[in-house]
Parts: structure tokens; sequence; C-alpha cells
């Protein structure tokens, strides 16, 4: 890995704002630009997750690191067809927040301790 974790941890944070800029631009569910653009920056959200460490992501045991990953998945290859904005919509308020806090948190340990 070029690149040490705690880039990528602060691009998931980068991305996150983003997706929280686009919302408060009105509703994905109406608006097919904004649905677009959350799902690109979900995409690269869920790209920048797989480059943590497994070892540190395993401290988080209530993200669903595998499932972020999967939905990635799902995004890049358009496996169902168009992913319902509904669905898209309630990861971003129900997952998201989450995924940030504990982002945050594994960036504040590495700053108090010798990662």
């Amino acid at each position: 890995m070029s690149k040490s974790w705690q880039a990528y941890a602060l691009h998931i944070l980068d991305v996150a704002a983003r997706i929280e800029r686009i919302q408060a631009r009105g509703d994905l569910t109406q608006d097919e630009v904004l649905y677009d653009a959350t799902l690109r920056n979900l995409q690269t959200l869920s790209e920048a997750t797989q480059l943590l460490p497994d070892g540190l992501k395993s401290q988080f045991p209530s993200i669903p690191w595998r499932e972020i990953s999967g939905f990635r998945n799902i995004l890049v290859h358009n496996y169902l067809g168009d992913i319902d904005a509904v669905t898209v919509q309630a990861v971003v308020h129900d997952r998201l927040p989450a995924l940030i806090d504990s982002v945050r948190a594994m960036l504040a340990a590495a700053d108090n301790s010798s990662f």
C-alpha cells in the first residue's frame, strides 16, 4: 500500500462531507442529478474503506465493512439494475453518520498512539 491508511480515512471523511453537501441541495429521491452524484460519491467512499487495514476495521465491529464493500460492487457493476433512490437515501441517513464517527475515532486513536 503506497499511501498510509490515514490518507484513505481522510478521503472517506472528505467524500462523506461532499455527500452531506449534496443532500443539503435537495431530495435525491426527486432529483436524478443529486441521486447520481450521491451514488458516485458512495462508490468512492466504499472503495476507500476497502483500503483501511482489516485489523483497524475489526476494532469497529458495529460498522458493516463487508456490506460497504458489497454495496460498492453493486454500484460499480450495477448488478441489480438501477438502485432504488429510497435505499440510497436510507444508507446516507442511517449508515453514514456511524461510519464518519468510526473513521474519526480511528484517526484520533492514531494521533494518540504510535500507529
